[in-house]
């Protein structure tokens, strides 16, 4: 017990900083809604069509924005005051949660007009992932930013644990249309939250003067460093073929264990629990280097594979947990290295592109998981995904390894490397 208490103190240190508290908690009931307006939609969906195929096409739906924009949307996070921006999309998320909550309630609602508001609601998230992935070092400073970052993670496992929870019982008892009225309505907080924060303890880099190849240059910049070309490369083949459990979750309910709903609830309940301790405990270390970054991608591939492997039902669910911790372990700490190596003209822009490569992925690994499993069976498509991600980690180490020779045994940052340490330099 006293070896446990201090190291809860280390991972919810950031929650001593008053404007991250506010950000943090409401980001808890912002994403809470947020999840049970997805689930709502999917419902809906499947409601109006009885089509596997229309859900599917829903889910893409929501992140084909941030695929083929989300890019530029990080030159905006670079340009603006991230506070003021974030303000202006929250608001602006709420408009497709009221216009589905006015459509489902009058009973005028069509699919195609499902389809409408979700890539409407995919087109502001695009804009606002970037401007609150790169807010949050503006929020505790670099010597908070990996404790920030998985806290941040914890809420969003949280929220995908309790929101769509909260939206069964909401579309059971109340109709699905006041999900969709609930989650207008959380955005409140958010935006209550930004409003009070005190602008003066923030921690600002100046905004970006606008001028044309601001996009190209970034993408010069990323390559012409290895600390930030690397992770994402990395991301992207794991993003793509590896994270990909809303496709995979569901058929590996119905098709390897027989089973329904109940069997699907705790699948997805069970690495919901696994991400949320993961992220606590990714937000205690004190710094990340390329060393944690392959460790835990080939810690990640290792657990698809048992969980590949699992002969029954009881234990997938608790593989699935510590593929859950090992899967936002590895997300948060590429986030964190990310966040800590960019330069901070540049933080917005770049953090944009982890977003692409991360959740832009979906609309292309998902279908591509779907038809593997459809061919070969869900047990396949997680081995594909273990072998995507085992085979990454061992190349990003090699290309750790040309780049920067001692960083693959040294997690801490060489002074020389002047990209990094001019512009921020990570924890010691």
């Amino acid at each position: 017990m006293r070896a446990l208490k201090p190291a809860l103190g280390r991972s919810f240190a950031s929650l001593s900083v008053p404007n991250y508290r506010r950000y943090f908690y409401g980001q808890i009931v912002s994403l809470s809604g947020t999840w049970m307006q997805t689930v709502g939609e999917l419902w809906l969906v499947l409601t109006l069509t009885g089509s596997a195929v229309a859900v599917g096409v829903t889910t893409a739906l929501q992140f084909t924005p941030i695929l083929l924009f989300g890019a530029w949307a990080g030159v905006l996070a670079d340009r603006m005051d991230k506070r003021r921006l974030l303000i202006c999309t929250q608001a602006a998320m709420a408009i497709p949660a009221i216009v589905l909550w006015l459509l489902a309630a009058t009973g005028v609602v069509q699919p195609w007009m499902v389809f409408a508001v979700v890539f409407a609601r995919g087109a502001v998230n695009a804009i606002d992932n970037p401007a609150r992935q790169s807010f949050v070092v503006e929020l505790v400073g670099p010597a908070r930013v990996v404790n920030a970052v998985g806290l941040n993670s914890a809420i969003v496992q949280t929220a995908r644990v309790a929101g769509p929870a909260l939206a069964g019982i909401v579309i059971a008892t109340a109709g699905v249309s006041t999900a969709f009225l609930i989650n207008a309505i959380s955005f409140i907080a958010m935006i209550v939250a930004l409003r009070g924060m005190r602008p003066e303890e923030l921690e600002r880099s100046e905004p970006t003067p606008r001028r044309a190849g601001q996009l190209r240059s970034a993408v010069r910049y990323v390559r012409a460093t290895p600390r930030l070309y690397i992770p994402l490369l990395l991301t992207a083949v794991v993003g793509t073929l590896s994270f990909n459990f809303q496709t995979l979750l569901p058929l590996l309910a119905r098709f390897t264990f027989h089973g329904h709903a109940g069997t699907y609830a705790a699948l997805t309940t069970a690495m919901g629990v696994g991400a949320v301790v993961g992220a606590l405990m990714a937000s205690a270390r004190p710094t990340v280097g390329p060393k944690l970054l392959v460790g835990a991608a080939a810690t990640f591939g290792g657990m698809l594979i048992a969980a590949a492997s699992a002969p029954d039902l009881v234990l997938e669910v608790v593989v699935l947990a510590f593929t859950g911790a090992a899967s936002v372990t590895f997300a948060s700490s590429v986030n964190s290295f990310l966040q800590l190596n960019v330069r901070p003209s540049m933080r917005g822009r770049v953090m944009a592109l982890y977003s692409v490569v991360f959740l832009g992925s979906n609309p292309i690994g998902g279908p591509l998981m779907g038809w593997i499993s459809g061919e070969a069976g869900p047990r396949t498509g997680l081995l594909v995904g273990a072998a995507a991600a085992l085979a990454a980690a061992v190349v990003a180490r090699g290309a750790f390894a040309r780049a920067e020779p001692a960083e693959v045994t040294e997690d801490r940052p060489r002074r020389e490397q002047s990209p990094v340490t001019r512009d921020l330099t990570p924890v010691t």
